[in-house]
C-alpha cells in the first residue's frame, strides 16, 4: 500500500509492504532521504548490500541504483524535494530513466 504526503516543496512516499516484498532497483534524479520506520530490510545501493533495522534514516545519492527486500513487515518512507503534487506524474518527475 502506498500513501502520498505533500508539504511545501516536499513529497513523502509512504510504503507498507509485507515480509518478502521487494522494491525493484531504480534510480532518482536527485538525492533523497529514505526512512525505515518499522521492520527490517536488506538494501542494495549499486553493488553495496546491507541490512537495516527500524528506526533508521539515510541519504540515497542521485543516480544510484537502489532496491529493498523486506525481511519483516515494513513501513518505509522516501522523502523528495519537489513541487510536483500530482501522484500521476510524481514518478516521472523523480525517477531517472
Amino acid at each position: 500500500m502506498i500513501t502520498h504526503h505533500f508539504s511545501d516543496n516536499l513529497y513523502a512516499k509512504e510504503c507498507l509492504f509485507p515480509k518478502g516484498s521487494q522494491i525493484v532497483q531504480h534510480r532518482h534524479k536527485h538525492d533523497h532521504l529514505s526512512i525505515l520506520a518499522k521492520g527490517k530490510v536488506k538494501v542494495v545501493v549499486d553493488d553495496e548490500v546491507f541490512d537495516i533495522e527500524a528506526p533508521h534514516c539515510f541519504n540515497i545519492k542521485a543516480d544510484k541504483h537502489h532496491g529493498v527486500l523486506a525481511l519483516e513487515d515494513c513501513v518505509w518512507y522516501c522523502i523528495h524535494a519537489t513541487n510536483e503534487t500530482d501522484i500521476n506524474n510524481i514518478d516521472e518527475v523523480l525517477i531517472k530513466e
